[in-house]
């Protein structure tokens, strides 16, 4: 009798363990579905959420810009939209800072210098990533005695787009980080960029801004000189382009507006791993003169592609000069201007790793083939 008790005691703890171990099996069980299914929801949550946004399924428009603004363009013809799942159409205007802030295009490249003072008196656009260095250089002719930005001073310089505009805060800048002062050592004047070589050679003013791809030739054929450049080392941590959005637009579709950017900077970063047959793209569709020796090395001297944290920690920079050099006066704080101008969308560093970045410094730097 005994030992049936002991037995039977011994059959009821074996089948207690068992019935927990099962009811322990069930609830893991249960957990791992409920964790799932959590998991499933939360990537619902993320497709709804762009389903919700208002640009959703709406045709979006990016500014037509060419040469070294053409990389909304640049992005369609490689489908990259497509493949994002967006669509899209060409908008061509008079001015893509107009378009912007009127949101006629949603995205745009661009001169920081054309779009900063704009953007921070109000206009309704805001700067979501870099796209290229240099483009720009102050020119003199190759046989005056002009060698270096010192012997500008009390002398009449070019900045062919105006007084306030993208020339002229281009060249206050040039000037400034050779410790001349824009606004009292020398004089900015507006003369026409076809006029300013003639306007040079008659001695009516002794320097113009310029494009490097309008320059390239007389440069070759020994009429111009570059004096200073934005390919200068003193401007080879900064962007000078940027990509833009309407400020308002971004701020009501972060992931439509996300996918629309990340497009932009893969063509940029196409367009910097790919410099001869992204040049021929842009000759055949009319975006560069069909010099494609010369484009292929100024597109290439362009590194188009900086991270977000390289353009931002130069726009602060940029944005500090401005306040300082009275090219921003509708406030003298930078942090109110950054917060409307800086809008960094994508995962910072474009998915480049810190040895990428590293090289791609070391190589806008001329340290490396």
């Amino acid at each position: 009798m005994n030992k049936l008790k002991k037995l039977l005691c011994l059959v009821l703890c074996f089948g207690l363990v068992f019935a927990m171990a099962a009811c322990g099996g069930d609830e893991e069980s249960e957990q791992n579905e409920q964790q799932n299914e959590e998991n499933n929801n939360e990537e619902l949550t993320e497709e709804e959420a762009w389903k919700l946004e208002p640009a959703y399924g709406e045709t979006l428009v990016y500014y037509l810009g060419d040469g070294c603004t053409s990389g909304p363009l640049v992005a369609d013809l490689l489908g990259y939209y497509e493949e994002a799942g967006l669509k899209v159409e060409g908008y061509k205007g008079s001015s893509y800072t107009e378009a912007l802030g009127a949101n006629a295009a949603q995205i745009a490249v661009g001169h920081i210098a054309t779009m900063l003072v704009p953007c921070s008196n109000n206009v309704d656009l805001t700067f979501v990533g870099g796209a290229h260095i240099g483009c720009k250089s102050l020119y003199v002719m190759a046989d005056s005695p002009y060698q270096t930005t010192e012997d500008l001073k009390g002398l009449k310089i070019a900045t062919p787009n105006g007084i306030g505009a993208s020339d002229y805060n281009i060249t206050a800048r040039l000037l400034d980080a050779d410790g001349i002062n824009p606004l009292e050592d020398v004089s900015l004047v507006q003369v026409e960029s076809s006029a300013c070589v003639p306007s040079m050679q008659s001695g009516e003013i002794a320097a113009a801004l310029l494009s490097d791809t309008a320059a390239y030739h007389m440069v070759e054929d020994g009429t111009l000189r570059v004096i200073s450049s934005l390919l200068d080392e003193d401007f080879q941590q900064e962007a000078c382009c940027i990509i833009a959005m309407n400020r308002t637009f971004v701020e009501e579709n972060p992931i439509t507006a996300t996918k629309l950017s990340d497009c932009v900077k893969k063509a940029h970063d196409w367009m910097r791993e790919n410099p001869e047959e992204a040049t021929q793209l842009l000759i055949d569709e009319g975006l560069n003169s069909d010099d494609l020796d010369m484009n292929i090395e100024l597109n290439t001297s362009l590194q188009f592609g900086p991270s977000n944290d390289f353009t931002g920690a130069a726009l602060e920079k940029i944005v500090d000069d401005y306040i300082r050099l009275g090219l921003i006066t509708s406030t003298d704080d930078a942090d109110e201007v950054m917060e409307k101008a800086w809008t960094p969308l994508g995962d910072g560093s474009l998915g480049k790793t810190p040895e990428y970045r590293e090289a791609w410094f070391v190589q806008m730097q001329g340290g490396a083939e």
